[in-house]
Parts: structure tokens; sequence; C-alpha cells
């Protein structure tokens, strides 16, 4: 057996403030968002995360959904091709007020910096000049 593809599912307490969010990053927004739901795309391959509100997430679940203001669920790594695209994706969140968790730094495979999102979901964007 062979899967098809796989993507994301994570909650939104605000679908409208996600679009914005998202949007403002310049990413494509994946259809149209529901009520319940809004998707968007990631990368040159499509990576598919979709944004759930609360209460149709937690019946997905079944079970609690974590709270991201204190809990860490998962970081999504987000590639940029230079030390310089990092700096400028680190300037765009702050600009459109997202939450840096970590300044950019150089380690042991690269250069990086850390945000999260209007519901505390953990991104990075990392340069790793052998990727």
């Amino acid at each position: 057996m062979k899967t098809k593809m796989i993507w994301a599912n994570l909650v939104s307490s605000d679908i409208q403030k996600t679009i914005q969010f998202y949007t403002a990053l310049g990413f494509k927004q994946n259809g149209e968002e529901t009520k319940e739901l809004v998707s968007f795309v990631f990368g040159e391959n499509d990576f598919v995360i979709n944004f759930f509100a609360p209460k149709r997430l937690e019946n997905a679940l079944r079970g609690k959904l974590s709270n991201t203001n204190v809990d860490n669920e998962i970081i999504f790594s987000l590639s940029a091709n230079s030390v310089e695209e990092v700096d400028l994706w680190h300037q765009k969140i702050k600009e459109i007020k997202g939450t840096v968790f970590s300044e950019p730094e150089n380690f042991e495979v690269g250069y990086t910096f850390g945000f999260s999102d209007p519901d505390g979901h953990k991104f990075n964007f990392l340069y790793w000049p052998g990727m």
C-alpha cells in the first residue's frame, strides 16, 4: 500500500484572523473557507495545512485540544533560500505582529528563527545549505 499524500490539521480560534495572518505572509488559500475550516498550501509541493474551528477539530480527535500558548505540539520548518531570505521572513513576521519566540541565529546546520501564529502554532524559517 502507498499513501497518496499527507497534510496537517490544526485548530484556529478565529478563522478570519488565521486567513489574515497567512495571507499577509503570502501563502495561498486552498479553496474557499467555511465557518469551520480554512486551508493553506505551503512550499513547492503544496503541503496542505487545514485550520479547523476548535469544536470541529476536537470532535475529529475525540479528545482535548492542546493549549498552544503553554504546550508544544509540533514545529513546522519552512525552508528559505539564503540567510538574507530568513532575515526578510523575520522582518515580515514582525511587521504583521506575529510572535517571534526565537530570534535569528546560526546553529549546527544552518540559520533559523522561530515564530508562532495567532493560535500559538509554531513554525521556523530555516536556511540549510545542505538541503
